[in-house]
């Protein structure tokens, strides 16, 4: 069994960690706190590419690109921590077994050797968990609490996805998807947190979960793990109500409904400001004014509902922490989104083009209709990627065409032999599946002033710089 050391004892020796699936968002961040602690790092994955690999590169992490060339029979790690991405019948997941080397999941070996000190602070939830835990972070690290965290993304106030940081909070992503081939538990499940935000809760990866009830009894199981004195703040949700209905040990605190003492106020036309208030409770002075114990002031360039409870709940968690509403406003009045995130990729002849992570048809409802405050006098055209494991198996297909339906126009980047029943095939939808013919129909009906937002989970090809090529051209 390997012994987990303190920071003083892994100075007198350097600890080889070999993570295979190292280029994956996550595993790559495990990738770089372990570096920080001091470890030998070394990884292999399928595709080795920036900028995930000049990143690792740049930590001095040696990669090796396909499994057949492992380098595992040289380099005698001293634990492997193997990615959700590899299976059984996987040459470097073989040798590992064949060789009775000790192997752990990403999660397990975060919780071991990074959190275990920490105060940690874990965001979930099916949406906004990225955006959040980056608000989050950022908060406290205005508040000169130093935080760590380890983010699905890349918060653009940081320029990296994790840190150990030297204050007592650790901010992670808390994914509900499994961990490894030989942990079929979800992630959260490891990391033990005292302050746990659950942002909502919907039926998402398909591919591992056969229904929302099982989804619902991982969020159980991880709603156990919060300490009596610890905290969970969530909205009130149907779905979120019935987790807690199963048992909850610990101080629940609602960010939206009549028992919440959490407000969004003062909301501008175009969404670029809104207030924060929060209330007095029943354990506090009652104010007979009805005015809010403590007020702060969002000024940003953020749009949308769903942004506007992700800060919500950032500033509730912070508070936790011990930082005033009007602090935490202000630290996000100067926050800039996630990559990825309704981030503009580009802009020529007046036309914006924007890239976004949504892959779920909530996300991209709530995306647009975001959109659509911000840009109100303009056209918006919307050219979708349905790449999630959920989103191709057919699971959400009956909400699709509501989920655009603010945009002017929608590209689907799918055969109309096979889609032509899921979408509505107006003039203003169109069902292609090659990105050359995408980009060529969007530069055809485009015009100044358009605005155009691409929404994918993966590179789409590339399609963002095809499209800014077209344009220009």
């Amino acid at each position: 069994m390997l012994t987990v050391l303190s920071l003083e004892a892994r100075s007198s020796f350097t600890m080889h960690i070999h993570i295979l699936g190292i280029c994956g968002t996550f595993m790559g961040s495990v990738a770089l706190l372990a570096r920080e602690l001091g470890y030998r790092v070394t990884g292999v994955d399928q595709q080795v590419y920036p900028p995930m690999s000049t990143q690792l590169e740049d930590a001095g992490i040696e990669l090796f690109e396909g499994y057949a060339q492992h380098g595992l029979d040289v380099l005698q790690p001293d634990v492997v921590v193997i990615g959700n991405a590899l299976s059984r019948g996987n040459p470097a997941v073989e040798f590992v077994l064949d060789n009775k080397l000790y192997y752990q999941s990403g999660p397990q070996w975060i919780a071991e050797n990074v959190l275990r000190d920490k105060k940690v602070i874990a965001v979930s939830g099916t949406h906004g968990k990225t955006t959040t835990a980056s608000m989050l972070a950022w908060v406290l690290e205005c508040a000169d609490a130093q935080p760590g965290f380890l983010i699905g993304g890349v918060p653009v106030n940081f320029s990296c996805s994790a840190r150990l940081g030297q204050g007592e909070y650790f901010v992670i992503e808390a994914d509900e998807y499994d961990c490894a081939f030989f942990d079929k538990r979800s992630k959260f499940l490891h990391y033990r947190p005292n302050t746990l935000i659950i942002n909502n809760l919907e039926f998402d990866h398909a591919d591992i979960f056969p229904d929302l009830s099982a989804i619902q009894r991982q969020f159980h199981h991880l709603v156990r793990t919060v300490p009596a004195n610890g905290h969970i703040l969530m909205p009130a949700q149907s779905a979120l109500e019935d987790v807690m209905a199963m048992g909850c040990w610990s101080s629940l605190d609602y960010l939206t409904g009549p028992n919440s003492a959490w407000h969004i106020t003062d909301i501008s036309a175009d969404d670029a400001s809104f207030n924060i208030c929060r209330m007095a409770t029943t354990d506090e002075a009652e104010i007979e004014s009805g005015e809010p114990l403590e007020r702060g002031v969002i000024c940003w360039t953020l749009s949308g509902e769903h942004n506007r409870q992700n800060a919500l709940a950032a500033v509730a968690a912070a508070r936790l922490a011990g930082i005033s509403v009007a602090n935490a406003c202000a630290a996000l009045s100067r926050f800039h989104n996630v990559k990825r995130r309704m981030e503009l990729v580009g802009e020529v002849n007046r036309v914006q083009i924007y890239d976004d992570f949504a892959h779920h048809p909530t996300a991209i409802e709530l995306t647009l209709e975001g959109a659509r405050r911000k840009f109100p006098d303009r056209r918006i055209f919307a050219v979708i990627e349905p790449r999630s494991n959920t989103m191709r198996m057919g699971v959400h297909n009956s909400r699709l065409a509501e989920a655009v339906a603010t945009a002017d126009a929608v590209w689907w980047c799918a055969p109309e032999s096979e889609a032509a029943a899921i979408f509505d095939t107006s003039d203003n939808v169109h069902l292609i599946d090659d990105v050359d013919e995408i980009v060529a129909s969007v530069a055809a009906k485009v015009r100044a002033e358009d605005v155009i937002i691409v929404m994918s989970n993966g590179s789409f090809a590339g399609i963002h710089a095809k499209l800014l090529a077209a344009l220009a051209s």
